[in-house]
């Protein structure tokens, strides 16, 4: 390594690291950040050139959970807990039922009928004959109608607690909660799809740097030459008319950096990639179909036999339209359908879920946070036999990271025929994760979706971020297709088209199809 070189082209936040720190110190961007004053993200820019030049390496990396508090959490802060406000809305007017509380309190029937299965367990409430709510504690451990002591106050007393601490720092650790803490807040904390939860958890990974040998001598050379890192680099008006420039030093310019180069205007690989796919099931015999952003939650969950109160909707944390927030109608005779299939199975040979089906909230208006809504929609006309397929563009309250995002693409497709099977439907699933995706490794996993019957997830191996899911399939149920006046069995999937174009143009990071960075889109090469 040519050390004088090296000194010459260090920036000076480098150069403040290296004679800040030695051989044997560990430091991470937060602590880089902080001893030495940098501003948010220049600890991170530091680290990462030290890095590339080999003057600091990676020690090891740390993974921590945390909790953050949602837009529920901060309302349950400010207005109570669901279990907190039921206890108060019953010791002021007892002998409530369960609907009567959740139009009180403006709260979801589901919030209202979890809240109240954790009381009952503890002993705190009970249903009477007539399906009244009354309560059942002993009334040493009461006081004004609130539990003050027992296993009731103390899960109160634990859930108002997460809530204060919550409120004090941005980010609660899961190794600083104790173990009641931490038993508590499994409740009440996810992952993924937390629109719907107090707290999100969140990963958080911490790459711990050490000082290399070659750094340690670029160190002292900085030393010996009396490179601080504080030399001026830009001589500014200011500094001319004020004269503190004067018994400053200067950092060196290098006179021989290329000049910029020419650019020609050239195809976005993603795009390119999107067309290939559209090319190829066109080629295929495919007819493609598209529809609005904004759908009901009719087409984007009902009409796929999705409970309206099951936690499979969970994974399908959806984006409300403020206004208008329903739609005037939905098409007959499907919404009558649909619903009978959802209350008694209809006439799909099935018995249905059993709960009545709510008209008004099936109306309502939404981002669609799934491709199938658009398969939905075209059963009612499809041909048969047919083959249609979608390039959807759908939204999900999610964390972004390397293999997720909020705002997605998904190619989603349906084959109808008298003889289509699941066999069909896995020679397609092999046309995506091979011909498409470029995958070299291919498994097929048995899946989970309402609408599905058998239903099969497709994963793929990637050469950096290892096994990930490419897409959902299966046969559609009765319940979605006799509902919809078809009666040949129906494959469908829906594969994250983002992910296949993520293995197919050799990435690592799904934001890296959305980049900012112009460079990156030239650099990429279009297959």
């Amino acid at each position: 390594m040519d050390i004088q070189s090296v000194v010459k082209n260090l920036h000076p936040l480098e150069v403040r690291v290296l004679r800040s720190y030695r051989r044997g110190d560990e430091l991470t961007i937060e602590k880089v950040e902080a001893d030495l004053s940098f501003k948010p993200g220049n600890g991170n820019q530091a680290l990462s050139w030290l890095a590339g030049k080999g003057l600091v390496s990676e020690v090891r990396r740390e993974t921590k959970v945390f909790f953050e508090l949602t837009n529920l959490g901060r309302e349950w802060k400010e207005k109570g807990t669901p279990e907190e406000r039921i206890i108060e809305l019953v010791r002021i007017k007892p002998g409530l039922r369960l609907p009567d509380i959740a139009q009180t309190l403006g709260l979801d029937n589901k919030d209202v009928g979890s809240a109240f299965g954790a009381l009952s367990k503890l002993g705190v409430f009970a249903l009477d004959g007539d399906k009244r709510v009354s309560a059942t504690l002993p009334q040493d451990q009461v006081k004004n109608g609130r539990p003050v002591k027992g296993h009731a106050a103390e899960h109160l007393a634990l859930l108002r607690g997460l809530l204060d601490k919550a409120v004090a720092t941005e980010l609660l650790a899961q190794d600083a909660l104790s173990e009641a803490e931490r038993a508590s807040m499994g409740g009440i904390a996810k992952k993924r799809g937390a629109a719907s939860s107090a707290f999100r958890a969140v990963d958080r990974e911490t790459v711990v740097f050490g000082v290399t040998p070659d750094g340690d001598a670029v160190a002292q050379s900085l030393q010996a030459a009396g490179i601080t890192g504080e030399e001026i680099g830009a001589l500014t008006p200011e500094m001319l008319a004020t004269g503190t420039w004067k018994g400053k030093r200067f950092r060196s310019y290098n006179v021989q950096v290329p000049p910029t180069r020419l650019t020609v205007g050239r195809t976005n690989p993603y795009a390119k990639f999107l067309e290939d796919v559209k090319d190829k099931l066109v080629s295929l015999g495919f007819e493609e179909f598209d529809g609005p952003l904004v759908e009901t939650e009719f087409w984007n969950s009902d009409a796929l036999f999705m409970p309206q109160f099951h936690s499979a909707r969970d994974i399908h944390d959806v984006y409300h339209v403020g206004e208008p927030k329903q739609a005037k109608a939905i098409e007959e005779p499907w919404l009558s359908q649909v619903a009978a299939a959802h209350e008694n199975g209809g006439k799909t040979g099935s018995r249905g879920w059993n709960y009545p089906f709510d008209r008004e909230f099936t109306r309502r208006l939404i981002l669609r946070s799934q491709g199938t809504v658009l398969s939905a929609k075209q059963l009612p006309t499809a041909k048969i036999p047919g083959k249609y397929f979608g390039i959807v563009r759908c939204f999900r309250y999610d964390r972004v990271d390397a293999t997720h995002l909020s705002d997605f693409y998904q190619t989603e497709g349906i084959v109808l025929g008298e003889e289509v099977n699941l066999r069909t439907l896995l020679g397609f699933l092999e046309m995506f994760a091979l011909e498409v995706a470029g995958a070299k490794e291919v498994k097929y996993v048995p899946g989970y979706f309402p609408f599905t019957e058998p239903s099969v997830e497709v994963h793929i191996k990637h050469p950096v971020l290892g096994w990930f899911e490419l897409g959902g399939s299966g046969i559609f149920r009765p319940e979605v297709t006799a509902s919809l006046g078809v009666n040949v069995p129906v494959a469908a999937w829906g594969i994250g088209i983002d992910r296949m174009a993520l293995m197919a143009l050799g990435l690592n990071d799904l934001r890296e199809l959305f980049s900012y960075d112009i460079e990156n889109v030239r650099r990429r090469r279009v297959q």
